[in-house]
């Protein structure tokens, strides 16, 4: 990929990436009453307040957060009725404050408990990691294994394809239930743990934190593979029968090679095109199914803290932890491009 074209495609993903957060924020902001909010929380204290100093409060509350100016550069002027008009508000609104900070990493503070948002986040990503990263490594060495073995075994081709459909066919809540009522439960098979990561047993040594740690992810971790893995394989046996009746195969076959080398060495290589857009989008996936994992096994983590915020209206954490996951699909995209052009060199980006 030349150097110019690169720089183009770079600076058209980052505009893509600022149009997707801009677009999160404003839309958030744009249908909330920040006032109605605040009063609300302020109502719901353990200790009433006079309606004068809980005006006050609110309007303290209003300037903290930023909430005390206009959203954006120009917004609707209430004062004229009689016909639409709009009022430019300059640099002094929500949006340029908030875009001006997010610039140098500060995402702003929550509503809930006054941390900054980048250290929640941050906090969080050091439990949903771990857990997407084994998931997404599994879920590729699975496919590729379950994919190999139902070429090189065709007998047994339409037993996994069936196995593969079932899968495919239940959602993730009930993949995840299941797999907590069948193995985490005293009744059938209390094999492992129901909920937590097991970190707050002061006991256990530093070099035996890892392998608890992974024992307490195997159910999180097995009911997220379980959901991926049916759409990857199916996409890379699909890809892989196509290539394995090209005629490329049949000269290696006339040659001597086995079923195994020509699926491993011919035809593996050119199935993997139509499967890298699936493989890229898998951790952001994986990152959105993390939500109901770790609601379900409370696991504290990305999936929690944005259901934490969404259930309390903490839009800025919000806003982050979206922002964040639509900026690592953007990513995805641009590594499914550069992987394209890694595997056959004749695929160039249009740009």
């Amino acid at each position: 990929m030349p150097g110019r074209s690169l720089l183009r495609y770079v600076a058209r993903t980052a505009i893509a990436g600022w149009l997707t957060v801009s677009s999160l924020f404003l839309i958030s902001r744009a249908y909330t009453d920040s006032a109605a909010f605040l009063r609300s929380s302020l109502e719901n204290s353990s200790r009433p307040l006079p309606a004068a100093r809980r005006a006050r409060l609110t309007q303290q509350l209003l300037q903290r957060y930023g909430l005390d100016v206009p959203l954006f550069y120009i917004t609707p002027d209430s004062a004229t009725t009689w016909r639409p008009s709009w009022r430019w508000n300059g640099v002094r609104n929500q949006y340029h404050r908030w875009l001006t900070r997010a610039v140098q990493g500060d995402l702003g503070t929550s509503y809930r408990d006054g941390s900054p948002v980048t250290e929640l986040l941050a906090r969080s990503l050091l439990y949903t990691l771990p857990l997407t990263v084994l998931a997404a490594v599994c879920s590729i060495g699975l496919t590729w294994g379950i994919v190999v073995w139902m070429n090189v075994r065709p007998s047994w081709r339409s037993m996994g394809l069936l196995s593969l459909h079932g899968l495919q066919a239940a959602p993730l809540f009930l993949t995840a239930t299941t797999l907590l009522l069948l193995l985490a439960n005293p009744d059938v098979l209390a094999w492992f743990p129901a909920f937590g990561l097991g970190l707050e047993d002061l006991e256990a040594s530093w070099w035996q934190q890892p392998g608890r740690l992974l024992y307490f992810l195997v159910l999180p971790t097995l009911s997220l593979v379980l959901v991926t893995l049916p759409g990857l394989a199916v996409q890379l046996d699909g890809a892989l029968q196509q290539e394995l009746h090209r005629p490329y195969i049949a000269t290696a076959r006339a040659k001597g090679s086995s079923v195994s080398r020509v699926v491993w060495h011919h035809g593996l290589r050119n199935a993997l095109l139509p499967t890298l857009a699936l493989l890229t989008e898998l951790l952001p996936n994986l990152v959105a199914g993390s939500t109901v994992v770790e609601l379900l096994f409370a696991l504290p983590g990305m999936g929690r803290l944005l259901a934490e915020s969404a259930a309390t209206q903490d839009y800025p954490v919000l806003i982050g932890a979206i922002g964040l996951v639509a900026l690592v699909r953007l990513l995805a995209q641009v590594v499914a491009d550069i992987l394209y052009w890694v595997v056959d060199p004749r695929i160039r980006v249009q740009v």
